[in-house]
């Protein structure tokens, strides 16, 4: 292809058959414009984390107890899981919670499917007690798209839940995208049979009776098949309870005749237990600007559109209140509206598409002063873009800001090749006709121009074996990046000599370009006489400039770095954290003087609260010393601050209000619930061993000895907290002597304190649980415990205080395990604006004077570890993108010595970045990472441009040196013009204005300045590397 090229065989074939060409181009056109119409439209690129999350639940169960019973058999089993390459497990009272995390790149339905296997196998050895568990994988577009939260003036909170989990959250289950509906909050209504163990007692029954009754009686069982009269009938046996009368009329006949049923009077579970409709016990209040509510969050399929559901499900609501199925009682508040935020950011990314292809035309019109070769050059955008949209859609991929981020990144780029085309083939036609014109400047640039696009793509090639989150992040943005590269070069050596061979140069010039004449004219007569200066001096040049390549390896060195740019999506985070056995009523003042802090603040456009708990999604946390409240902000365009600063903001107003005993963290929420670490804090360091009691204590010396230190502040570790625990010590030898078991003894506690859930009872399609419990408030001492009724095997019951004491004891309120060990994690936050790296060097010498015990060790589980691995990653992939554009020119060129010199640019273009990040205050980042590794392929642009110019001046001309002047001046121009449209193309994206536009933004930068720099140092150094190189030749 190379040779036909060099004769201008495919410029000659586009300008020989115009109307081919112009059906092709149309046909991309088209197809691009009905590929546009059918692509999915979201935020971010689908991305599925590498983890299976199994979450089980047992209420009022100690976290010691949930890790002994419960944890451990579930990491035993799920650690075979194939393909598994770690293990973690958070464990707290009642909840249990483990994470397995596999390679980047694994099939994660696969192993869905395998971890739900093994969980089968483990819940054969799990307590009877434990709710159904959940599994799932982790993945970002299960995260709520619509939260509402529901209200209502005249039902109470029991009656407000019970219509939302009946009647109104299943009609949304039916909606194109719509995965699942969860329901937060409220009360659940429940039937309880409060029991009066002494009445009980009397009869010979126990707790363990009653519940044997209830399960055995409440039951409806399929009886098979039978004919009759010539018909087959199926068969059932009906024991469900039919009201709560019937409940209360179920017989119970004394344990000492339980199989006499004739031979005594009926008794009946009314005349031992109160039977009464009414709800689960208040563990969890729900807020909306501080009006108590019910919260609905829906979740969507992960290949919907967010955009289209929640305009679906705003629909169907608007549909339901036309139909009258919503009570005029019922009101809805948004909680959060996740396509508000995805519609700006995709506003904003097509704005900068848009506009910087506006900019990048107007670079080229200025230039030429000519409208028609403006729309020739411009001609490659739409071409590109469309092209591009048609890849997307047989890709599968969606309208999202980092496509979109990539033609934004691309625009300015796009004009390069058709500028160099058809400046060259304007040059031409001063001396020749239009189309030998084209022919003859194509076969110049054509070598050049498919050099320029090679190096391109070969620099973005390495990204195809990045993994990891960066893979899944900017893999879209590279491929519509390359394949609107790889369009602009098919248009420029097609499309553009086609239509130049048909636009004759104008005999006359207009003003403008009359204007611009006289500029360049006296920009490349400076120019020549700067490089005749500096050609006679070329060693000078070099020992003057040379030294910068050494500067540009630690040009980058101190700078800040991060893993990546946080977007402003106006969501914070509040967590309050109390001491343990604090009260909900306590918490709930605390946590409405917070409330009332936020909703008085301009910024602010809703608060959602919490208080004993979290709720989030699938998720629910329930705990009296736990509060969360999620702020979300007003549109980026519609307040004053920043997330960061009134985040900041806030933290200082808290700290006014002393409130002693309670301890308020906040953290901008990541967007789509992406998290950079396995864990929520930006540092976290995990010392593994055995013994509670020694993890405690070295997490105290580790905070003790990491406190005060700069750039960090929230220092805690998960053993911190402790709760206190009511222990039930059973005396063994007593227990066997009265015949009694411990876990006869805990199912007694556990009805005496929470109530025990033996049976459900149905009401048309709604099922509620059935308690049976004490009546509240009778035991409120240890003494009283004590009093509870256990029964024995020979029908008789003792006291709980014959066969067991109590006392009072201190345990973590969390246990956190990796890789089946127990862990004590120290957790910090970093401060706005700090670096990790230089954080984390003063962290470690802290630490080094950590005396760890025989079998505990001291490793980094947090941003740090995830960010040296980036790093390793980005500078391997960067080596490699400068060996591959390299060995595209060598081979191009059939020679070492011009792809040499033409590297050059690179470790300035380096420079550039360093100076652009110390002006601006910028962090390193992976997107900066991006940016460095894509201007491997675009710098050396002009250089190849410049060098090949060079070649063909010196078959004409015999002086080196003035061959040199006269191909650099020649090349000026067309350089000056591709440096302009490409960085002023990006401007948009590189100003970033908006929402959505913080990630890209370091990109953007990273090019612009690296260009620029790269450019100015290239046109003084390259002529004079040239010169040294070759003089003598």
């Amino acid at each position: 292809m190379r040779d036909q090229l060099r004769t201008g065989g495919l410029a000659a074939w586009s300008i020989r058959r115009p109307v081919s060409v112009l059906m092709l181009a149309l046909s991309v056109l088209v197809l691009g414009l009905f590929s546009f119409e059918r692509l999915g439209v979201d935020l971010l690129p689908h991305i599925i984390y590498p983890d299976v999350r199994v979450r089980i639940t047992d209420p009022g169960v100690p976290a010691r107890i949930m890790e002994d019973k419960i944890t451990r058999q579930l990491e035993e089993q799920l650690a075979i899981t194939e393909g598994v390459i770690s293990i973690q497990s958070n464990t707290s009272e009642g909840r249990s919670a483990v994470n397995l995390s596999f390679a980047y790149g694994a099939d994660i339905d696969v192993a869905l499917r395998e971890a739900s296997n093994r969980l089968d196998r483990a819940k054969r050895f799990l307590p009877d007690t434990v709710e159904p568990a959940t599994i799932y994988k982790r993945d970002p577009s299960q995260i709520p798209v619509l939260e509402l939260a529901i209200s209502s003036n005249q039902r109470d909170i029991v009656a407000l839940r019970d219509w939302v989990d009946y009647h109104f959250s299943n009609w949304f289950l039916n909606l194109p995208g719509v995965a699942s509906t969860e329901v937060g909050g409220g009360l659940t209504r429940e039937i309880q049979l409060i029991i009066d163990q002494d009445r009980l007692a009397d009869y010979g029954l126990d707790f363990r009776d009653l519940s044997r009754i209830i399960q055995s009686e409440n039951q409806e069982l399929s009886g098979g098949r039978f004919n009759l009269a010539q018909r087959e009938l199926s068969s059932r046996t009906n024991g469900r309870f039919s009201s709560l009368e019937d409940l209360a009329q179920l017989p119970l006949p004394p344990a000492s005749a339980l199989d006499l049923y004739g031979s005594i009077d009926t008794l009946h579970l009314g005349d031992v237990a109160q039977v009464m409709d009414t709800h689960e016990d208040e563990r969890l209040r729900i807020r909306l600007d501080g009006a108590p509510g019910i919260k609905l969050s829906i979740q969507k399929q992960p290949d919907a559109n967010t955009i289209d559901v929640v305009a679906a499900v705003k629909e169907r609501i608007h549909w339901l209140e036309s139909q009258k199925l919503i009570p005029e009682d019922i009101g809805m508040d948004t909680v959060s509206d996740q396509s508000v935020y995805v519609r700006h950011a995709l506003r904003n990314a097509s704005t900068a598409v848009i506009s910087g292809a506006l900019l990048a035309m107007l670079v080229v019109y200025l230039f030429l002063g000519n409208l028609r070769r403006t729309l020739i050059i411009g001609s490659a955008i739409p071409m590109a873009i469309f092209f591009t949209f048609t890849l997307m859609a047989f890709g599968g991929l969606t309208l999202n800001i980092m496509t979109l981020g990539g033609l934004a990144l691309g625009v300015g780029m796009l004009v390069d090749n058709t500028i160099v085309m058809l400046e060259n083939i304007s040059r031409h036609q001063h001396s020749e006709n239009p189309r030998e014109a084209a022919i003859n400047a194509a076969k110049e640039v054509n070598s050049a121009i498919l050099a320029a696009t090679s190096t391109n793509l070969a620099a973005i090639l390495p990204f195809l074996f990045i993994g990891g989150l960066v893979g899944l992040l900017f893999n879209e943005l590279i491929f519509t990046l390359s394949a609107a590269i790889l369009s602009s070069l098919i248009v420029a050596l097609t499309l553009v000599p086609a239509l130049a061979a048909r636009v004759r140069s104008a005999e006359t010039e207009n003003r403008l370009q009359r204007g611009m004449t006289i500029i360049m004219g006296r920009l490349q007569a400076a120019y020549q006489n700067l490089l005749t200066r500096l050609l006679r001096h070329s060693w000078l040049v070099a020992l003057v400039l040379l030294p910068f390549l050494l500067l540009s390896g630690y040009g980058l060195k101190d700078a800040k770095q991060i893993f990546l740019p946080s977007m402003d999506e106006g969501q914070i985070s509040i967590s309050v954290n109390a001491d343990s056995g604090t009260q909900l009523d306590d918490m709930d003042k605390v946590v409405r003087q917070l409330e009332a802090l936020f909703q008085a603040d301009e910024n602010v456009a809703s608060v959602f609260t919490s208080s004993g708990g979290f709720v989030f999604g699938r998720s629910t946390f329930e705990s009296s010393s736990h509060s969360g409240i999620n702020v979300q902000l007003l549109p980026l365009t519609q307040r004053v601050l920043g997330s960061q600063a009134w985040m900041t903001q806030m933290q200082a107003s808290v700290k006014e209000m002393k409130l002693v005993g309670y301890r308020v963290y906040m953290r901008v929420r990541g967007v789509r619930g992406m998290q950079m670490s396995r864990g929520d804090d930006d540092i976290s360091l995990r010392i593994q061993g055995e013994d509670l009691d020694t993890l405690a204590r070295l997490g105290d010396e580790a905070v003790s000895l990491l406190r005060g230190t700069p750039g960090i502040r929230n220092i805690e570790h998960n053993y911190e907290e402790t709760r206190e625990e009511l222990v039930v010590e059973v005396d063994r030898e007593r227990a066997a002597l009265l015949g009694v078991s411990a876990e006869d003894i805990g199912r007694a506690v556990q009805v005496a304190l929470d109530g025990r859930i033996v049976s459900d009872y149905l009401e048309g399609d709604r099922q509620y649980n059935i308690r049976l419990r004490l009546p509240q408030n009778t035991i409120t001492t240890p003494d009283q415990l004590g009093n509870v009724l256990v029964g024995v095997n020979n029908g008789q019951t003792i006291r709980l205080h014959e066969v067991a004491g109590t006392r009072l004891m201190l345990s973590p309120a969390r246990i956190k395990r990796d890789s089946q060990r127990r862990i004590v994690e120290i957790g910090a936050s970093l401060n706005t604006g700090v670096s990790i790296t230089q954080v984390m060097d003063d962290i470690d010498a802290r630490l080094s004077k950590l005396e760890l015990p025989d079998g505990y060790t001291l490793y980094d589980g947090g941003l740090r570890k995830v960010l040296r691995e980036g790093q390793d990653m980005f500078s391997i992939l960067l080596s490699l993108a400068l060996f591959l554009v390299f060995v595209v020119m060598a081979v191009q060129y059939e020679s070492l010595r011009n792809p040499l010199i033409i590297m050059l640019g690179v470790p300035f273009a380096i420079i550039g970045v360093a100076l652009g990040l110390y002006i601006l205050d910028m962090p390193i980042s992976m997107p900066v990472w991006l940016g460095l590794i894509m201007l491997a392929g675009i710098v050396v642009n002009n250089a190849i441009i410049l060098v090949e110019q060079i070649e063909i001046q010196r078959q004409q001309e015999t002086n080196l040196q003035a061959a040199i002047i006269q191909a650099a001046s020649l090349r000026l121009r067309p350089i000056l013009m591709t440096v302009l449209t490409t960085v002023i193309g990006m401007l948009p994206l590189a100003l970033g204005f908006g929402e959505g536009a913080e990630m890209l933004k370091p990109l953007a930068l990273v090019i612009v300045f690296g260009l620029s720099f790269s450019t100015l140092v290239s046109l003084i150094i390259i002529p004079n590397i040239y010169h040294i190189v070759n003089r003598g030749t």
